[in-house]
């Protein structure tokens, strides 16, 4: 199975309204595996990290300390 290079992370969470709000982020493949052992992929400032699994399945990888990520729905990007 090929490996995907760019994903889409969408994120959702109640907004100050009480409303939704819906955050999308790109990331792309980096040279670095996770412990899992897929892929991790990376934003460009590198504070957002996930491991995505060819699959699909996404494990959010903290990056600094007090951090305490969701997990996102997740679309491979061409």
């Amino acid at each position: 199975m090929k490996t995907v290079d760019r994903y889409r992370l969408t994120f959702t969470h109640p907004g100050p309204d009480g409303g939704m709000v819906t955050d999308e982020v790109v990331v792309e493949r980096t040279t670095a595996k996770g412990p899992g052992g897929h892929p991790v992929y990376s934003d460009p400032t590198g504070i957002l990290r996930a491991e995505i699994s060819p699959s699909g399945e996404v494990r959010m990888l903290a990056s600094g300390a007090y951090q305490s990520p969701i997990n996102p729905a997740v679309e491979p990007l061409p």
